[in-house]
């Protein structure tokens, strides 16, 4: 693993008690409250009596240490390549996020390494500069938990101007799109970030409330043929689901995916990407969209 959280927690708790120590003053409540907030809930029954009987040799009896400068966990050249490698996918610039000291590191992988071969083509425009301060408009209202106002686009080449409140960005893969869902406007509940045409804060005194509307969930089952490694690769495609998966045979293995009704029709593409390895049989309304886009496709020529 190049990051892991499961495996850092530990070092970063240890360091942090040690940091605090050679700063002066740390009880064992100090102690107790860094692993708590730190670590994992069991951890205190692992980290605090290591320390304290002298086990990882780390902490004197007197809570004191004899180390003398605080510790630092520098990153590895692995680390700096796969962060390199993440710097240059385009999305990240929505973020602002910096990335230091690696302007000679080579990247783990590059966008040229792989292929996506099921996203539609049209995604957003994540270099250009109105598109990435819409986003961040958006992002910094979340966070804050306040309005925006913002003029778009609709479905029919339409000017409209909203005013609304962000709860939160959604990614789909398949599109290669961001959307925002809000609530507080009784028109406009998700958003396509791309028809923004502009996007600011809104201070005003009127405060929009409301929720967001009920998610309604449906499941549909899939009988998986695990040729050309058929599992492995549905798996790792839904692994942001909720499923349940069982096996058949040597062979065939039946999968239960729990999804948003608002993503049927991504659904459906992303199960049809499978071909023949991958069968519906449940539910009857969920096959009979399958059938649905199967004969559209054969109507234009398509196989």
């Amino acid at each position: 693993m190049i990051f892991s959280e499961l495996y850092c927690a530990y070092y970063n708790t240890v360091a942090a008690i040690i940091s605090r120590i050679i700063k002066g003053g740390c009880s064992e409540k100090d102690l107790q409250q860094i692993v708590r907030g730190r670590a994992f809930g069991e951890s205190a029954l692992t980290i605090i009596p290591s320390l304290k009987n002298e086990k990882w040799q780390l902490i004197h009896d007197d809570m004191t240490t004899p180390l003398t400068h605080q510790p630092t966990m520098p990153l590895t050249v692995m680390q700096k390549r796969w962060l390199k490698a993440i710097s240059l996918d385009p999305r990240m610039k929505l973020f602002g996020v910096k990335f230091p000291d690696l302007d000679d590191i080579e990247p783990l992988f590059t966008p040229e390494d792989y292929c996506i071969y099921d996203q539609y083509s049209d995604g957003d425009p994540y270099e250009d500069e109105g598109y990435i301060r819409q986003f961040r408009v958006v992002l910094q209202a979340i966070r804050e938990k306040s309005q925006i106002k913002f003029e778009m686009t609709n479905r029919r080449g339409n000017t409209m101007f909203v005013r609304c409140r962000p709860l939160r960005l959604e990614y789909s893969e398949k599109d290669d799109k961001f959307r925002v869902i809000t609530v507080g406007n009784r028109f406009v509940s998700t958003v396509n970030l791309a028809r923004m045409r502009s996007c600011v804060l809104d201070h005003g005194k009127q405060q929009l409330y409301g929720g967001e509307s009920e998610i309604k969930y449906e499941t549909v089952t899939v009988r998986i043929l695990d040729e050309r490694n058929a599992l492995e690769r549905f798996m790792l495609h839904f692994a942001h689901f909720e499923k349940q998966a069982e096996k058949l045979d040597e062979k065939h293995y039946l999968v239960k995916i729990r999804y948003d009704r608002r993503d049927e029709s991504e659904m459906v593409i992303r199960i049809l990407s499978f071909g023949p390895m991958a069968e519906v049989i449940d539910s009857d309304a969920f096959r009979n969209l399958i059938m649905e886009k199967l004969k559209k496709q054969k109507s234009c020529g398509l196989k």
